[in-house]
């Protein structure tokens, strides 16, 4: 008799973002030109580390350590100066080198943190989820992931009662995941609610994570904001990177922030399950560890992080006004990271619909894929054959209300015009095509 292998959860591993990219190139193959709009890697679209960090990163490959291993947690250097960064930050929580741990990318930090929690133990996200944390709860409970409501008719804020009634009367529920700035929306959350939050943990004696990749990319007035500083006595684990804020992707440099770990025997004992798991595998990547005190501590970075978020500012401000020309659609002004995010209103998709397709052989195509997906992602399927534009359905990431995640990550004006000119045209040309 064969013996079962297959986790429960492997079913749920799945990545719109990427998953996308499949029908992309099969219809990049048949001769469509595609503009990738799916993924935040702002190297993609010519947005690269300024020449100063480049050069530091150079300098580093000539220095024998970062060619080698480092401690298990990360480099001590590296880890004892981002403590004392989060010792400086108002607020009150104060950490030591002990509790900064490094990994390979935040999605590996994300891998681990859910990978060694019980099966029984579930983390409360959000509603549209990103990927990465959904499928990794799901997958490592076996049930789908457990999510609260962000309000698109609030600007995509978190639903407070929705949270504290999940938590409440589901005791099930270790811990509460945050975004914010968050992805796929791109919306802030005001210091407020994020303290209403930490107290409804404290109530039901939860743990917090938040995702602070974008942390450092905050505008159109909303207030930069770690977790360190509204989290009070509540344990909880942030997320940082510098995929994001270098740019530097491929790095592969994650870390977490361990607050209040001392708050909590049980909390405690679960990141000393974390920094063993991370023995196991020696080490993580070191030269980038070891660029990050030269690169925070150079004079020019908060010169360099003003001027990225200046720049993504004023693509946002841009991308809404040509948006908002559309009916049949909402869209929220982000106040951070890379995303814009377009909400069908209610019942104006149906299974009629279409765009122009010239080519009798990817209209086919096409057709032959829409037959049994969410209207969203036939709208995206539609809009990929007919303009090339690769954008992501908001039903791949765990949402109930249709429509999709566009960058703002394009340099090139010409081409970024283009594509949100297009993206509306074809909005409008969608919703009339069937009535």
């Amino acid at each position: 008799m064969r013996r079962q292998i297959v986790h429960a959860g492997a079913g749920s591993l799945r990545y719109e973002i990427r998953e996308i990219v499949e029908f992309a190139h099969a219809v990049e193959a048949m001769g469509q030109s595609i503009t990738w709009e799916n993924i935040g890697d702002p190297l993609q679209k010519g947005d690269g580390p300024p020449a100063w960090i480049r050069e530091i990163i150079h300098e580093l490959v000539d220095d024998p350590a970062s060619w080698g291993y480092c401690h298990s947690a990360g480099v001590p250097a590296t880890r004892e100066f981002l403590a004392a960064e989060v010792n400086r930050r108002p607020g009150g929580i104060q950490v030591t080198t002990d509790d900064i741990l490094f990994f390979n990318g935040v999605g590996d930090a994300v891998a681990k943190v859910y990978g060694f929690l019980p099966p029984q133990a579930r983390i409360l996200g959000p509603s549209p989820a990103y990927s990465t944390h959904s499928s990794a709860e799901a997958a490592h409970s076996g049930y789908q992931h457990l999510t609260y409501e962000l309000d698109p008719v609030s600007g995509w804020l978190p639903d407070i009662e929705d949270i504290r009634n999940k938590c409440r009367y589901n005791d099930s529920i270790a811990g509460i995941l945050l975004l914010s700035p968050d992805n796929p929306t791109g919306a802030v959350y005001p210091r407020e609610l994020l303290i209403e939050i930490a107290k409804i943990a404290g109530e039901c004696g939860l743990f917090l994570i938040a995702d602070e990749i974008y942390a450092h990319i905050v505008y159109n007035g909303a207030a930069h904001m770690h977790m360190s500083e509204w989290l009070g006595d509540v344990p909880g684990l942030a997320m940082r990177g510098i995929s994001k804020e270098f740019p530097w992707p491929g790095s592969r440099c994650g870390w977490l922030e361990v607050l209040n770990r001392d708050s909590d025997d049980l909390f405690a004992a679960y990141v000393d399950s974390l920094l063993a798991a991370k023995r196991l595998e020696v080490s993580s990547t070191t030269l980038p560890q070891l660029s990050i005190p030269k690169v925070f501590a150079d004079p020019r970075y908060p010169e360099h992080l003003a001027e990225r978020e200046q720049t993504y500012a004023a693509r946002a401000v841009e991308a809404v006004s040509v948006l908002q020309q559309c009916e049949g659609i909402v869209v929220n002004p982000p106040g951070g990271a890379f995303y814009l995010t377009v909400m069908f209103e209610q019942d104006v998709l149906n299974e009629r619909q279409s765009l122009p397709i010239d080519d009798p052989k990817l209209r086919t195509f096409v057709e032959s894929h829409v037959a049994d997906v969410a209207l969203d992602k036939r709208f995206v399927y539609y809009l990929l054959a007919a303009t090339g534009i690769v954008v992501v359905p908001l039903s791949g990431f765990q949402c109930r209300h249709p429509g999709f995640r566009v960058t703002i990550l394009e340099a090139d004006d010409t081409k970024r015009a283009w594509t949100f000119n297009t993206l509306r045209e074809s909005i409008d040309q969608y919703l009339k095509s069937a009535g």
